[in-house]
């Protein structure tokens, strides 16, 4: 049941709009599901601050009163938000109904999915049953109802974020998310990255299928965000580049997620007519700190860089690679590598092999030799740390420079140098 279909490419939803379609699509639903039961929300961490999901959970706050019990973050793999990051994304939320998701230990297996259906569908890249694990409140904290929100744009792993990726990702345990993250390497993000159904996305479907019951009703909120124009900046005196609620979804089932993909496939995808020969990504320093997300500059360009092109990554928050201690340590102990150099690494090291999330971070943070990665990064990493990784090292500075006031898009710089400028890659996916 869809209960909200609001938007389109050319849609600029103003927070006005957005409270009273939320509000209208609540009540809808909480008169469908006739329980006045307690509800757990699970929005997005801060690194998807840009999704609305922040106001959204604020205007859930008000809306439901003491029936928001709770708000748990979907860290997935991300470090825990800090108490400055979370009255900055969720200033109207009270701060005491926060609860952290620990994907290490915080889980419950509440099924399997056989190895020979994962063959199946993963049409032979992997061969071993996936377990759907979730955290331990969603199945045994009392909720009558969980408020799944997010963003749906391209995904790396996923094909589309959100829907059922928020549950057995954002808010599941390590064997689930280093299996499914695994299975997206080996079958090729290229293959993955921009469609709605993919290997991925049918384990998180058929989890939710044949597991779901063991689970409250779960009402999803999801957003389609994009970039203004800059004909609509230009009307609304916005800065060019800044974002737009495009579209907004909500319902249980399916069929808004369905929705909100075919509606993200045409703001978040950017076809373009030429190879990228050099591209400039910065990463906002609020936002990545580490590669583990950085590279989201690598995923989403990767298929629309020209073959020996260069990527220059602006990254003056950069501080590590991984998100906990244990990844990084891995990263920096095997680096970006191609393919099958991980794969080789996986029969040799069994420190990685027991960490897939990590060996495929390592695999989609490659450019497979196809074009130089150039991490231009604050203080936090040194030169020799980038190298070590597989990465080229540049100066922030210089960089900062050299490309100081680039509009979003092609850029010709006064020396000549033609570039192709991304002011955040986790809005969308640049290909051919």
């Amino acid at each position: 049941m869809t209960y909200c279909a609001a938007g389109g490419e050319g849609r600029s939803l103003t927070d006005q709009e957005l409270a009273d379609l939320l509000s209208q699509a609540v009540s809808k639903a909480l008169a469908d599901q006739g329980d006045a039961g307690q509800a757990l929300i699970l929005p997005p961490d801060g690194t998807r601050a840009h999704s609305k999901a922040g106001y959204i959970t604020d205007l859930l706050c008000r809306e439901l009163g003491g029936r928001a019990a709770a708000v748990m973050p979907a860290l997935g793999t991300h470090s825990p938000m800090t108490d400055t990051e979370l009255r900055r994304m969720f200033p109207g939320t009270p701060f005491e109904k926060f609860r952290v998701h620990n994907w290490r230990k915080d889980v419950e297996r509440i099924g399997v999915l056989e190895a020979d259906w994962v063959a199946h569908a993963s049409e032979g890249a992997v061969h071993y049953p996936w377990p759907a694990e979730v955290n331990k409140a969603l199945v045994s904290g009392g909720y009558s109802l969980i408020i799944s929100i997010g963003q749906v744009v391209p995904h790396e792993v996923a094909g589309m974020a959100n829907h059922a990726k928020n549950i057995f990702v954002g808010a599941g345990g390590k064997e689930a998310i280093d299996k499914s993250h695994f299975l997206g390497a080996s079958y090729g993000m290229e293959r993955i990255m921009g469609r709605t159904d993919t290997p991925v996305r049918a384990l998180f479907d058929e989890a939710l299928n044949r597991f779901g019951h063991l689970l409250p009703p779960i009402l999803w909120v999801l957003t389609v965000i994009g970039a203004l124009s800059g004909e609509e900046a230009a009307a609304s005196g916005a800065a060019r580049g800044s974002l737009a609620v495009r579209g907004l979804f909500a319902g249980f089932g399916r069929a808004c997620f369905e929705e909100a993909a075919r509606l993200s496939q045409k703001v978040n995808m950017t076809r373009l007519e030429e190879p990228l020969e050099k591209a400039v990504v910065f990463l906002d320093p609020e936002e990545y700190r580490t590669t583990w997300l950085g590279n989201k500059a690598v995923y989403r360009t990767r298929m629309a860089m020209a073959d020996k092109g260069e990527l220059v990554i602006l990254a003056p928050g950069l501080e590590r690679f991984g998100e906990d201690l244990g990844n990084d340590a891995l990263i920096r102990r095997h680096g970006y590598r191609p393919a099958g150099v991980i794969k080789e690494k996986l029969a040799q090291e069994p420190e990685l092999a027991g960490n897939l999330s990590a060996a495929a971070h390592l695999i989609h943070g490659s450019s497979e030799g196809r074009f130089l990665v150039r991490y231009c990064p604050g203080k936090g990493v040194t030169r020799a740390e980038l190298e070590a990784a597989g990465y080229q090292w540049g100066s922030l500075d210089e960089a900062l420079l050299r490309y100081k006031g680039l509009d979003p898009g092609w850029n010709t710089l006064p020396h000549g140098e033609r570039v192709f400028f991304i002011p955040n890659p986790a809005l969308g996916l640049w290909t051919r």
